[in-house]
């Protein structure tokens, strides 16, 4: 059965490693959303800056809370965190999710829902879901809901709470060090650089490889008959023609003057 849950309300979680997805639909001038985790102690802080889980570092160290990262889908798009509940270690206490823009407000967001699914089961169903509704619009990153100890159990609460300082502003909340001096590396907006694409070297000579076999050039095709060579010093016959049957032969050329009849049977004399 799966909850539809409201602001503030809880359901108690029977699956030992849940998915939690945030999604959100697509759109001319949406900006990209990102799934992150605070694991949170006992004086609900961080116990170091490791248990911060987001973009640039995508699991905890112990394991058992990580970024499966994003999605196309249906119904949008989609950033999942994961935690095996049954492992997490017992002085963290609760488990923050949140969702955070990418340089804009949360107005301009449409359809954001986060998704509690049983990571063992093979249906598609969730557990819960809530509509996440930022309450100015002028929010850049908000906590839609959070996993949290009960007894020997876990529960999800949804949240909705927001922060018009991001993700940054709302990390050093809860004991996050972000380092804001001048020239200082800032973690949390340094995204990982894309590999870059080879470039050629200018000061290098290019080699040329030759074409393969099936896509050199052909050569020029040969005529289909060559014409005989003469042969030197003697005269050249003409080419005979083959008989036009039913008619008689031209004649060419006058009668030869040396043309003598040979005899005509034998020769009688008279005695």
């Amino acid at each position: 059965m799966t909850h539809a849950m409201l602001k503030g309300s809880n359901v108690p979680l029977q699956a030992t490693t849940v998915r939690a997805v945030l999604r959100w639909a697509p759109g001319s001038g949406t900006p990209d959303i990102d799934a992150s985790a605070l694991l949170l102690g006992p004086d609900g802080r961080v116990r170091s800056d490791d248990d911060f889980v987001f973009y640039n570092q995508p699991r905890h160290p112990s394991g058992q809370v990580w970024r499966l990262g994003k999605k196309r889908v249906t119904e949008g798009l989609t950033d999942t965190i994961q935690t095996d509940l049954s492992r997490v270690e017992a002085s963290v206490g609760r488990i923050l999710l949140v969702a955070s823009a990418d340089g804009a407000a949360f107005d301009r967001v449409r359809s954001l829902r986060i998704l509690v699914h049983d990571a063992a089961s093979a249906g598609e169903e969730p557990l819960a879901y809530f509509d996440v509704k930022p309450e100015t619009g002028q929010e850049t990153a908000l906590i839609c809901g959070e996993l949290y100890r009960r007894g020997e159990g876990w529960k999800f609460r949804a949240l909705g709470e927001g922060y018009s300082n991001g993700l940054k502003g709302l990390a050093t909340d809860f004991g996050i060090s972000v380092d804001e001096s001048e020239g200082a590396d800032d973690p949390l907006s340094a995204r990982r650089p894309e590999p870059a694409a080879p470039t050629v070297d200018p000061e290098q000579p290019t080699t040329v490889q030759p074409l393969p076999p099936a896509s050199r050039p052909l050569p020029p095709e040969q005529p289909p008959a060559v014409p005989a060579q003469p042969a030197y010093g003697y005269p050249q016959q003409p080419p005979a023609t083959q008989p036009a049957y039913g008619y008689p032969q031209p004649v060419s050329g006058g009668p030869d003057p040396d043309f003598r009849m040979p005899p005509q049977g034998p020769q009688f004399v008279g005695r």
